[in-house]
C-alpha cells in the first residue's frame, strides 16, 4: 500500500486542550521547532485571560497521511507559557 505524503507549513500544530469545552487550535507550523518556539506568543493572543484558566494542556500534534485523507496524531505536551513580567526601569 502506498501512502502520499507532503511536506507543507500545516504538518505540525499546538492546540490548547481545555476542561470544558472544544479544543482550539494555536498556531500551524512546518516544524516541530517552530511549533515550540512560537506556540506561547499564540496563547497570550488567541485566548483571553478566561479561556487561558480552563486550559489543561497543550497539544503538539503532527498531521499523518495525505493532505487530503489523514488525521492529526498527537506527539507530546507543550509546557503552559507563563506571561513573564516585565521590570520597568525609572
Amino acid at each position: 500500500m502506498f501512502y502520499q505524503t507532503e511536506e507543507k507549513p500545516q504538518c505540525w500544530r499546538a492546540v490548547a486542550v481545555f476542561d470544558d469545552r472544544t479544543d482550539r487550535l494555536l498556531y500551524l507550523g512546518r516544524s516541530s521547532t517552530q511549533v515550540r518556539s512560537n506556540f506561547a506568543p499564540a496563547f497570550f493572543e488567541v485566548l483571553d485571560d478566561e479561556e487561558r484558566e480552563h486550559v489543561r494542556s497543550i497539544s503538539l500534534q503532527k498531521w499523518h497521511g495525505a493532505p487530503d485523507a489523514g488525521k492529526w496524531l498527537h506527539q507530546s505536551n507543550l509546557t503552559m507559557p507563563v506571561k513573564a513580567k516585565l521590570a520597568r526601569s525609572a
